[in-house]
């Protein structure tokens, strides 16, 4: 069992967090993201309850300390089993457990969990009320703005009150809603208009509780408008993936403090960290497969990605594949300073 790790400071970390993604926000793109932001709050990949109660404890829920501030999602509508994993994931020291009531996956559908769960409010009352009686963090929840035919102006305060009634007072609304049917996970992601407007009604019509909004976010200028219009925070998803230093890196000025590590400096306090990785027999590729975004729009970039890409995955790949990709982004860099000097 993993030995309980010591909390963060985590007041007012939900004013800028990024989201909890399948497959992609694992501990070593939590570890990565930590460099460049102290103070936003980190979400694992969803973790169903049935798998935290049967499964592979250690390998589901470690996490590294540096990851701090940093939230468990679980998936789940059973109100026992969610109850039964988070008093298993209380020895782990998460800031915060989440509960997902908005993934549109086919693989969250199938058991009845996810966005489906828009349906059916009182059982996600049932669902919270169990985990809050067995947590000593705050219990939080994902949802949507409704699913499929629902009105999300009647649909949306509803499941709040009703879901708020339960205990939870802080909710992450994706502004969008969820089409179960005839839309693939990706088109749900993109395809249904937003609708921001909506969730800062909600603000204003449940100003006790902690509204926090998520959907199309792709910038940290755009994070901070929407803060100053009187929401409590911002979940990024993509965007923080794919292009991390137009999110992360200055993000902890929104806390009126110094940021982390600029994208350079991330690169390279990730060294040892990679070191390590390796000698406990990991792999390159499972660390930086998280890091190709993060030059996006500078010169070189695409040289950084296809290094990375084509050889971290090789037998005993380690640091000079890191050190041949960050060469291709000096190379353009003297190329362009090359080329400016020419035109004087």
């Amino acid at each position: 069992m993993a030995k309980m790790q010591e909390k963060s400071d985590i007041s007012n970390s939900y004013r800028l967090s990024v989201a909890p993604m399948m497959d992609w926000t694992d501990r070593h793109c939590r570890y990565f993201h930590r460099l460049m932001t102290r103070r936003a709050m980190l979400y694992t990949e969803m973790v169903t309850a049935p798998a935290v109660l049967h499964g592979p404890k250690d390998r589901l829920l470690d996490y590294s300390a540096a990851e701090h501030p940093v939230a468990l999602q679980l998936g789940g509508s059973d109100p026992r089993e969610l109850g039964q994993a988070v008093a298993i994931a209380q020895d782990w020291g998460y800031d915060e457990i989440n509960l997902n009531v908005g993934c549109p996956s086919d693989r969250v559908q199938s058991g009845c969990f996810g966005a489906v769960l828009m349906e059916r409010p009182a059982l996600v009352a049932d669902c919270v009320a169990a985990m809050i009686a067995n947590s000593d963090v705050p219990i939080t929840v994902k949802c949507r703005i409704g699913v499929d035919d629902q009105d999300p102006e009647q649909v949306l305060p509803q499941f709040l009150q009703t879901v708020a009634a339960a205990g939870v007072t802080h909710f992450i609304i994706h502004a969008r809603k969820a089409w179960l049917q005839g839309l693939s996970p990706k088109e749900n992601r993109e395809v249904p208009p937003l609708d921001y407007d909506l969730v800062l009604r909600m603000k204003a019509a449940f100003p006790e509780l902690t509204i926090c909004i998520n959907g199309g976010v792709s910038t940290l200028a755009q994070a901070k408008g929407l803060l100053d219009q009187g929401l409590d925070g911002v979940m990024v998803g993509r965007a923080a993936y794919h292009d991390p230093a137009a999110v992360l890196v200055g993000a902890d000025a929104l806390w009126g403090e110094q940021s982390g590590f600029d994208v350079f400096g991330a690169v390279e306090a990730m060294r040892p960290y990679i070191l390590d990785h390796i000698a406990q027999g990991g792999k390159l590729h499972q660390i930086t497969r998280h890091m190709l975004g993060v030059f996006a729009g500078r010169a070189g970039a695409r040289g950084w990605r296809r290094v990375l890409s084509e050889r971290a995955n090789k037998p005993g790949a380690g640091l000079e594949v890191l050190d041949a990709a960050l060469a291709e982004l000096e190379h353009a860099a003297a190329g362009g300073l090359a080329l400016r000097e020419a035109a004087v």
